[in-house]
């Protein structure tokens, strides 16, 4: 599970790194060291004109959605809090992502992400939860493969009324590997820069070739350290979050 990440850059340096062509000032969200589920996030999608979907001109965007993924057959937006990630093996079966793999897929910008695991707490052998930051040695930001899907509101009656409608997101996970796993079993999957157009392109369809885009974060270099408790608190944030801390 992922359940917290890092996304501390401005739009300005995303739209840089990602190659973006479109994006919005006025939509421009704070730096996180604590982003958790619910709140609006980055992502990078790219759409093809809707009147021709082989077409070559697609563009690509920097987006803020909400994480915590609502299909658009679904009753009520509060099934997104349980769809924050998606499995990588099952993907491509699932009624709730199953759409958005074959057609709705983008980046999540991130330079790192957040897992607990279980220390031993003082001489009581009682066990706790350590947070550690795990991310990419060499400081650069990374994309998390992630699955977008657009929801209309059945209780609100007109379409152009902001409320009617909602777009959020889900992070795609894998086995932990390496550094991670031995911090905990599962890890975001993850894709290199040579990958950045062809896991969003809506052009490809392909379930096989999609899963085997992502690979692990930075392709496997990465390094953990034990961090704040204090991440275990959604309304805390700031860089001293991921200060080393000594279990």
């Amino acid at each position: 599970m992922c359940g917290r990440y890092v996304s501390p850059r401005g739009p300005e340096e995303l739209v840089q790194h990602f190659g973006v062509t479109e994006w919005c000032p006025e939509e421009a969200l704070e730096p996180s060291w604590n982003v958790a589920p619910t709140n609006r996030v980055w992502a990078v999608p790219e759409r093809s004109p809707r009147e021709d979907r082989e077409a070559a001109s697609a563009y690509r965007a920097l987006r803020p959605l909400r994480w915590g993924l609502v299909p658009c057959w679904a009753k009520d937006e509060r099934v997104g809090a349980r769809l924050i990630n998606a499995r990588a093996g099952t993907v491509h079966e699932e009624p709730a992502f199953r759409r958005a793999f074959a057609e709705l897929r983008c980046l999540l910008p991130a330079d790192g992400f957040c897992e607990g695991r279980q220390v031993a707490s003082g001489t009581t052998g009682r066990t706790r939860e350590q947070p550690y930051f795990i991310s990419p040695e060499d400081g650069r930001p990374t994309a998390f493969a992630e699955l977008h899907e657009y929801w209309r509101d059945p209780e609100v009656e007109r379409d152009d009324d902001p409320a009617a409608r909602l777009t959020t997101c889900t992070v795609i996970t894998t086995e932990a590997t390496d550094a991670a796993g031995r911090v905990h079993p599962r890890m975001p999957l993850a894709l290199t820069p040579d990958h950045y157009d062809a896991w969003p392109d809506p052009r490809h369809q392909d379930p096989e070739e999609l899963r085997e885009l992502p690979s692990p974060p930075a392709g496997g270099h990465l390094g953990t350290r034990p961090v704040s408790p204090a991440v275990n608190n959604v309304r805390d944030d700031g860089p001293a979050l991921l200060e080393e801390t000594p279990p």
